[in-house]
This record gives structure tokens, sequence and C-alpha cells, in this order.
């Protein structure tokens, strides 16, 4: 069954990870199209700001303090979002952590804290929103990387991690679309290093728009091109690339 998406103004968005970069930028740009918004994040002094300046420009949003790799958290997000707003229309999974360091440097805590937020994260949000968006239907956005087209030195785990997460969301896409005929768009976007706002308005049309997948910036289209192309080079350019960042400490940052 082919999902029928709302405009933004008669939506009802849910979006962890919306405290800073990327997921701020989608919140902010949700409320301007006249969104409902939910807002999950770990830091809750942040969110209380941007909630504060959304309702103060005329929007209706809330905030619900959130680790996504704690399950009951996530279904406490969209309970919220229920009694609130009776609904939810569309579920982005973008909250996430960064790690940089040798793969035989960094702790194997560290490698799991990756892991547990930035794959089972997305489970848990994934997991908890498709009840909810069964019943009127909606979509379903987990964002990742191009991490997911292209290894390099520093940031394996997080390639590990950023595979993972895509091949989880395509094979949801089959037993939900195909297997289920369940009126749900799902949608994997993979931004590079680009302007917040760009990827931003890619999360958005995919909440209007079904969409597959989706690069976001000009960086992850070269990326791809070049991973598929010419393997052996991308290797080497972003082992160069990774040379000048010797002095990052391993470890990880939100």
């Amino acid at each position: 069954m082919k999902p029928t998406l709302k405009e933004l103004r008669d939506q009802v968005i849910v979006l962890t990870g919306a405290s800073s970069g990327i997921g701020l930028a989608t919140a902010e740009a949700a409320a301007r199209e006249g969104a409902r918004l939910v807002l999950a994040a770990r830091s809750e002094h942040p969110l209380n700001g941007i909630v504060d300046e959304i309702r103060g420009r005329g929007g209706d949003a809330l905030f619900v303090p959130c680790d996504v790799s704690d399950a009951a958290q996530v279904d406490r997000v969209a309970q919220a979002a229920v009694e609130r707003f009776g609904r939810i229309d569309t579920w982005i999974n973008h909250a996430g952590l960064s790690l940089y360091g040798r793969l035989d440097e960094v702790s194997e805590a560290d490698h799991r804290r990756l892991f547990d937020v930035n794959f089972w994260g997305v489970v848990h949000g994934s997991m908890t929103a498709l009840p909810v968006l069964r019943r009127h239907g909606g979509a379903l956005i987990n964002v990742g990387s191009d991490a997911s087209e292209t290894v390099g030195p520093l940031q394996g785990m997080v390639a590990a991690c950023t595979h993972a997460v895509t091949g989880y969301t395509h094979s949801l896409r089959v037993e939900i679309e195909e297997l289920d005929e369940a009126p749900i768009s799902i949608t994997f976007i993979q931004p590079t290093a680009a302007d917040p706002d760009e990827v931003a308005r890619a999360i958005l049309d995919a909440a209007v728009h079904p969409t597959r997948d989706r690069s976001a910036g000009t960086r992850a289209v070269v990326n791809s091109g070049v991973r598929k192309r010419i393997p052996s080079f991308n290797d080497k350019r972003r082992t160069t690339v990774a040379g000048r960042r010797q002095d990052e400490e391993p470890g990880g940052r939100n």
C-alpha cells in the first residue's frame, strides 16, 4: 500500500537528537512550516530553550528528555506525543554519537556505547514508532551518514555502525512495505559534512514525499561514486585525510 503523507503544517513529528546541529535545524525548519513537534535528546536544558523559542513564534512543541539507548525512555517519547497530540505522522531517528580513534586503541566500552546509541537507538525508535504509524500511516526516517558508503581510519566503528543502520533500514522497509503492505514510508538519509539546513530540507522532504533513500550534500554523492568505481583510491584518500587528524583523542563526543 503506497503511503500518503501529509503536508508539514498538518503533521505531528517526533525528532530524536534535536538539541543541536542537523536535529536543531530540522526542528526549526519543521516549526516554521507549522508542524507540531515532540523533541527528544539527552540534554534537557537546550531543549527547554528550543521549545520556548518555537512557542514564542506561535508554534507548538514539547520536549522529552531521552537516552535512545534505553528502549523504555524511547517508549515514553511516543507516549508523550500521543497524549499531547493524539498521533504521530513522522518519526525521525537522528540521535547519535561520533567517535574518533584507531580500532585497536578505542576501548570496547566506547565502541559498545556507540552501537547502543547509533544503532540500537534507531532500532528502539523504529520499533516504538511502527505500531503508532500503522494506525494512520506516516513516515519513518533514519538518519545515518556517508560512512555507510565509505570506510577509513579513525572512524572505523562509526562506519561499521552506519553500515548496520543502513542494512537494518532497508531490511525493515522490505518487511513493512512489501510483506505487510503497511502505509508507512521508510527512508534512509545519508548526510555528509554539509550545511545542516541542507540536510534538514532533505529530511523534511522525505516526511512529505515517500522516499527510499537520499544523499544530502555534494560530498555524499562524490564519496559514493568514488567508493563504487575506484575503491582503492578512496581508501588512500581517506587515509591521507585521517593522517591530518592524529591529534584527535580516541573517544566519543555528541
